[in-house]
C-alpha cells in the first residue's frame, strides 16, 4: 500500500508541475502575442485555472514532504506523549476540515457539469473542467492527512517522501 500512496503523491506533485508550465505558457503566450496584434482569447483565464490547479494538486505532495507551516513552539516544549496526543488531534481536525473542503469540492465539480456552468470570460469554459483540480487535490490531500493518522494511531512516524530540508527533487 505504501508504494501506491507514495506514487499517488508524487503523481499529484507531477500534476501541479504541470499546472506551473501552464501558467508560464499561458502567461508567456498572452505576452508575446500582443506586440504582433495577435489576441489569444482565454490565456488570462486558462492561466488563472492552471495556478488553481498547481496550488491544490501541490497540497498532498507538499505535506508528504513536511514542507507545511506548522506551529511546533508548543510540540517541541511537551513530553513525548502529550506530543504524540497533540499530534493525533491536529490530524485529526485537519482531517475532518479536509474531509469537508474535499465533499463540497467533488460536489461543485458536479453540479457545474450537471447545470452545464461556463465561465464569465471570452473562453465560456464549462466551470467543471478547472474545478477537477480543487476536487482531486482536496481528496488526494485528505488521503495523505488519514496516512499520517493511521500511522501516528499505530504509533509509526508518518510517512514522508523526503526528510524535510533534503531535496526534493533531483535532475541528473
Amino acid at each position: 500500500m505504501r508504494p501506491f500512496l507514495d506514487s499517488l503523491y508524487r503523481l499529484s506533485g507531477a500534476l501541479a508541475a504541470l499546472g506551473m508550465v501552464g501558467t508560464l505558457m499561458m502567461v508567456s503566450a498572452g505576452i508575446f502575442s500582443r506586440p504582433l496584434g495577435i489576441y489569444l482569447r482565454g490565456t488570462d483565464d486558462y492561466a488563472g485555472y492552471c495556478m488553481a490547479a498547481c496550488g491544490f494538486l501541490a497540497l498532498a505532495y507538499t505535506f508528504k514532504h513536511g514542507e507545511h507551516i506548522r506551529v511546533t513552539l508548543l510540540l517541541e516544549r511537551a513530553p513525548a506523549r502529550l506530543r504524540r496526543v497533540l499530534e493525533w488531534g491536529s490530524l485529526a481536525v485537519a482531517s475532518g476540515v479536509v474531509a469537508l473542503l474535499a465533499w463540497y469540492s467533488i460536489r461543485l465539480a458536479f453540479q457545474s457539469h450537471e447545470f452545464e456552468e461556463i465561465s464569465q470570460g471570452v473562453d465560456a469554459t464549462p466551470l467543471w473542467i478547472p474545478q477537477i483540480s480543487m476536487a482531486v487535490g482536496t481528496a488526494v490531500l485528505l488521503i495523505a492527512l488519514i496516512d499520517d493518522l493511521v500511522m501516528t494511531t499505530l504509533g509509526r512516524p508518518p510517512a514522508r517522501l523526503t526528510a524535510p530540508g533534503q531535496e526534493a527533487v533531483r535532475f541528473e
